[in-house]
C-alpha cells in the first residue's frame, strides 16, 4: 500500500517533535483561536457574561488526546476496543486579545509504563469558538495501538494485545452557527477569557466532514478469535452532512457552572475493508454524535474547572462488521487572570491580530 503524503509528513513530525504545543499552537494560531473578536465586532450582552479583553488570563492544566476506534464482529457477537497508549500532558497556557497559546508536555512520572507498549502520535485538535461560532478541526495520525480489555487476544490474561504497527488516521471538520451569542459563552467554558454569569442555552446548526481509516499489514484482528479469511488489514471511510445540537449553560450564585452541548447529524457515508484477497465496500447514511461537557467555578481573577470533547464517528456496515471512531480531550485546568502592567502591554498587543488586519 502506498503511504499517503499526509502519512508521510505525520511520520517526519512523529520523529522531530514530542512537545504537542509545538504543532498545536501554530495549527490554532493560523486556523483561528485568535480570530473571535475579528469574526464578531458586535458586543456581548454583559448582563449574562463578561469578557476580559485586557487581562491576561493564565493557566495551569494537566489534558489527555485519544482516538480509540470499535469494532463489533457480529457474527462472533465480539466487541473490541483499540486504544493508542497516548500520554497524559501537564502544561502552561494563556489567552490575551483573544489568542490562545498552550504548552504541555508528557513527563515520565504522570505515565508508568503498565504493559500497553508504545505509540508514536500527531495529534492537533483545536476547538475554536468565535462569538456566534463553535468550530472544531481534527488532524490526527497514529501508530501502534493495544486491545483496551487486558488479556483479549493475548498469550497470557495478565498482558494487552499489542499491534505496534498499526496506523490510524482521521481527518476532519465541524463547523457551527450559535443561534444565541448574545447571551450564551462557550469562550468561557473552554477558555475562561470570558465569565458567563446568568444561566443561557442556544440552539446550533451546521456541517460536518471526516475521513480516514487505519491499517496493519499482519491482520487488525487477533489470529485465534477471528476464523480463517475473516481477519482485514485495512479499513478507509469518508462522509459529510449536516448537523443540529444545543447548548445549555447553567449558572448557580453566579460563579459555579454547568455548560453541556450535543449534536448530531445525517451523514452520506463511503466504507470499505481491505481482506487479504479482496476489497468489500458500501454507501449509505449514518449519524455521528458530538457531546461537550464543562463543569467549574469562575470568578473576576481565578477559576477552576474541567472539560471533556467526545467525538464519536460512526461508519457504516460492510460486511460482518460495524465500525466507529471515538475521539476525546479532557483537562483540568487552574485559571489565574491579571490586569496588564504599562511596562507588559505594549509587547503583548503584538498578540492582538486586531492590528493587523
Amino acid at each position: 500500500m502506498v503511504k499517503s503524503e499526509g502519512v508521510f509528513l505525520a511520520n517526519f513530525f512523529l520523529k522531530k517533535c514530542r512537545f504537542e504545543w509545538q504543532i498545536l499552537s501554530l495549527f490554532s494560531f493560523f486556523f483561528g483561536v485568535g480570530s473571535s473578536d475579528v469574526l464578531a465586532q458586535v458586543e456581548e450582552d454583559s448582563a449574562y457574561y463578561t469578557t476580559f479583553q485586557e487581562k491576561l488570563t493564565t493557566r495551569i492544566y494537566t489534558s489527555r488526546k485519544f482516538t480509540s476506534f470499535l469494532i463489533k464482529d457480529k457474527v462472533a457477537n465480539q466487541d473490541y476496543r483499540f486504544d493508542p497508549n497516548s500520554t497524559l500532558n501537564l502544561g502552561l497556557g494563556l489567552t490575551y486579545q483573544g489568542l490562545t497559546l498552550n504548552l504541555a508536555y508528557g513527563f515520565s512520572f504522570l505515565n508508568p509504563e503498565i504493559g500497553k507498549g508504545s505509540s508514536k502520535y500527531m495529534d492537533l485538535q483545536t476547538h475554536i469558538y468565535p462569538k456566534n461560532w463553535v468550530m472544531d478541526v481534527f488532524l490526527q495520525f497514529y501508530k501502534g495501538y493495544h486491545l483496551a480489555e487486558k488479556g483479549l487476544g493475548a498469550s497470557n490474561p495478565e498482558l494487552y494485545y499489542q499491534l505496534p504497527e498499526m496506523r490510524v488516521r482521521k481527518v476532519g471538520a465541524n463547523v457551527q452557527y450559535l443561534f444565541n451569542g448574545d447571551q450564551i459563552s462557550l469562550r468561557a467554558a473552554f477558555l475562561q477569557s470570558e465569565w458567563q454569569k446568568k444561566s443561557a442555552g442556544s440552539f446550533l446548526a451546521g456541517m460536518e466532514v471526516y475521513g480516514g481509516g487505519a491499517s496493519n499489514s499482519e491482520g487488525i484482528l487477533p489470529d485465534d478469535l477471528v476464523s480463517p479469511g475473516r481477519n482485514f488489514n485495512e479499513f478507509r471511510f469518508f462522509q459529510f452532512g449536516p448537523n443540529a445540537g444545543y447548548v445549555h449553560t447553567l449558572v448557580i450564585k453566579k460563579h459555579f457552572f454547568i455548560t453541556g452541548s450535543a449534536s448530531t447529524n445525517l451523514n452520506l457515508a463511503y466504507n470499505s475493508i481491505q481482506y487479504p484477497d479482496q476489497k468489500s465496500h458500501s454507501w449509505g447514511v449514518n449519524s455521528n454524535l458530538f457531546l461537550r461537557g464543562y463543569v467549574g467555578y469562575n470568578s473576576e481573577k481565578w477559576s477552576i474547572n474541567t472539560n471533556y470533547v467526545h467525538n464519536s464517528v460512526k461508519l457504516l456496515g460492510v460486511e460482518d462488521f460495524n465500525n466507529r471512531f471515538n475521539t476525546g480531550n479532557y483537562r483540568i485546568n487552574f485559571i489565574y487572570r491579571f490586569t496588564v502592567g504599562p511596562k507588559l502591554k505594549p509587547y503583548l498587543d503584538y498578540l492582538d491580530l486586531k492590528r493587523y488586519l
